[in-house]
């Protein structure tokens, strides 16, 4: 796996080219030349970590006091006019 190396005013001026790095491989924030962050895409953090995924119903289900809550959103029903493409 290759690294790739973004100075902090590299990383400042273009964070959004940073993180697609980041999708192929982890990415070395410098300063002043020397190694000071990382950055990885979650999914290589959570098998750094051994942790699964998360996802949001996962989350829900870790908040304090959220036990036995029942969420049934309304089902919203709607109705678009048809498309005039006349």
């Amino acid at each position: 796996m290759s690294l790739n190396t973004y100075s902090s005013r590299e990383f400042t001026r273009d964070v959004s080219a940073a993180k697609r790095a980041a999708e192929r491989s982890p990415v070395i924030i410098t300063d002043r030349g020397k190694p000071s962050y990382a950055l990885l895409n979650i999914r290589d953090y959570y098998q750094l970590c051994g942790k699964q995924d998360v996802t949001l119903l996962t989350c829900m289900d870790a908040i304090q006091g959220s036990e036995g809550l029942d969420f049934e959103p309304a089902r919203l029903d709607i109705h678009t006019p048809p498309a005039d493409l006349g």
